[in-house]
């Protein structure tokens, strides 16, 4: 038996030697598990967890590009707004303002998601913002996420929205800076 610390694959925890299993996660530690890895060979990507408001400040700049990049659209919608607004307006023209708006959300909404999903699910594993600030995306295991699980990730930010925000919050407080979204897709925002 050695007293080389070892540290955890699944985690990066630091645990006594001779440790048989990791006591943040609970990974196998023994000698034919593959978990145990000694000090001087322990991993130096492993960096840490992206917590809460760096991942809120990303999430900001991802906004800010994505405002930029509808900043044209929108204008469109406001002057097609203001021109019905002081003209006689007819059922025809709220409908067809009506429609337009759908259309911008749903524009919109399709454009979030894409970029989300695509980034997130891309060699680079981050969106810009999250790449501007050292994150990236990955799963438990520290793999990169498919184009699916990325999507399903993008749409669990809704859940985490719904309930007043606590699902994002939770990134935190959770041992792994885990946002519910995270939880539900089974992924880690991590320090690159």
């Amino acid at each position: 038996m050695t007293d080389t610390p070892v540290f955890c694959n699944q985690c990066g925890q630091q645990s006594a030697a001779g440790a048989t299993f990791c006591t943040r996660c609970g990974a196998s530690l023994g000698p034919t598990g593959a978990s145990a890895i000694p000090q001087m060979q322990r991993p130096t990507a492993y960096v840490g967890y992206g917590g809460f408001w760096i991942r809120f400040l990303a999430a900001l700049i991802d906004g800010i590009i994505l405002w930029v990049v509808f900043m044209p659209f929108n204008l469109m919608f406001g002057v097609g707004m203001f021109g019905t607004h002081h003209s006689r307006m007819g059922p025809e023209n709220l409908a067809a303002l009506a429609a337009m708006g759908s259309l911008l959300a749903l524009l919109k909404l399709l454009a979030g998601w894409f970029y989300e999903a695509y980034f997130t699910s891309s060699e680079r594993q981050a969106t810009p913002g999250k790449m501007a600030l050292g994150l990236k995306v990955t799963d438990l295991q520290g793999r990169r996420i498919s184009f699916a699980n990325a999507t399903g990730r993008y749409f669990a930010k809704w859940v985490s929205a719904i309930i007043l925000m606590i699902g994002f919050i939770m990134a935190a407080f959770t041992e792994r800076k885990q946002a519910l979204h995270d939880m539900i897709a089974s992924t880690l925002v991590v320090k690159s």
